[in-house]
């Protein structure tokens, strides 16, 4: 084994480091989510299961003068959240619960069937956001790619093998697929309820995300193009690659969920990607902890910085990121800071 190799080795074993704060407790809740004490006569009229679409949803509701609620709270990882039966109950009595779908939710799969079989209405919004499939993703960065024989090979390995099926489901990194989501949903709360309004406050909330995906744009022009490389914790960024015309040149964590093991192959070709291409960042998940993100930075060399990014959840109350508009400003930034 070379030294590489062995060295490559060595960071699979902070693995269980970086994979041990996924998993959040089962019933956890954001500021203003659910709880389990919560009586039917206060329940909102809406309930969404990630923050992204909880920051949305809440904003047309409020427009429209109701209230809804959000099952995950700031740093829950979308891929392991789980809830409680009385959330459950909850879900079954709200006029509409509003999930991503296409597998993203995967610890949320088996409550949101329940929910729906009980007589809940459930509306998974990625699938009408024009979703990329992975053989698309594939056929796109097949260029860009050209001269990394074996990175694009495991590519196409980790697609193989891929938990979420043949799309995937990290909509909420394009600014305006959100905007969309938004029309979306007020259409489906408007049929739920029977109240017009809630159309006109989808339409007037994709407006606002509008301008803030042009704000993105804008943040991120001061990135030169040969500085458009971007390798992350885990396969969520090609909404946004796609959208802001970036490559995504490698990930360190194989597939779109946050649960999967790297080979040492993987990380020892994702070292030799970075030095090739100069890589000045790896971009983390603020979902995930980064021990294993930041033992390959440190593999690759001193020049790497490690950035963390809001892809799992929206920040924390307070804080510029806590609505999904602000995570995506928040997001323009950190990137253009480190690779302008």
């Amino acid at each position: 084994m070379t030294a590489t190799a062995l060295r490559s080795a060595a960071l699979v074993g902070a693995l269980g480091l970086a994979l041990a704060g996924c998993t959040s407790p089962a019933g956890s809740t954001s500021a203003a989510g659910v709880s389990d004490a919560t009586a039917a006569a206060s329940d909102p009229v809406a309930i969404a299961t990630t923050t992204q679409l909880g920051s949305v949803l809440s904003d047309i509701t409020q427009c429209a003068g109701t209230t809804s609620a959000t099952l995950m709270g700031p740093g829950d990882d979308p891929h392991a959240f789980a809830v409680s039966s009385a959330q459950v109950a909850q879900m079954v009595r709200a006029q509409l619960v509003v999930a991503n779908g296409l597998g993203l939710e995967q610890g949320l799969e088996s409550a949101l069937a329940n929910a729906a079989s009980d007589g809940g209405t459930v509306y998974e919004v990625a699938p009408d956001l024009d979703p990329l499939t992975y053989e698309e993703i594939e056929a796109s960065q097949a260029d860009a790619h050209a001269g990394h024989a074996h990175a694009e090979e495991a590519a196409s390995e980790d697609h193989d093998g891929h938990d979420h099926g043949a799309e995937d489901p990290h909509v909420h990194m394009d600014v305006a697929r959100m905007a969309l989501a938004a029309e979306k949903i007020g259409e489906r709360l408007a049929s739920a309820t029977g109240d017009d309004q809630y159309t006109s406050c989808g339409a007037e909330v994709a407006a606002s995300l509008r301008e803030t995906d042009a704000e993105v744009r804008e943040i991120l022009a001061a990135v030169p193009a040969e500085n458009r490389i971007l390798i992350t914790d885990h396969e969520a960024y090609n909404y946004f690659a796609a959208a802001y015309d970036f490559d995504v040149a490698g990930v360190v964590i194989p597939g779109g969920s946050t649960d999967a093991e790297p080979s040492s192959a993987d990380l020892a070709e994702l070292v030799a990607v970075i030095e090739e291409d100069d890589v000045q960042a790896i971009f983390s998940n603020n979902t995930v902890n980064p021990a294993l993100v930041e033992a390959l930075a440190r593999e690759a060399g001193t020049q790497v910085q490690v950035v963390q990014l809001y892809e799992g959840s929206v920040g924390a109350p307070g804080t510029d990121a806590a609505t999904y508009a602000g995570m995506m400003l928040a997001n323009a930034r950190l990137i253009a800071d480190a690779l302008a």
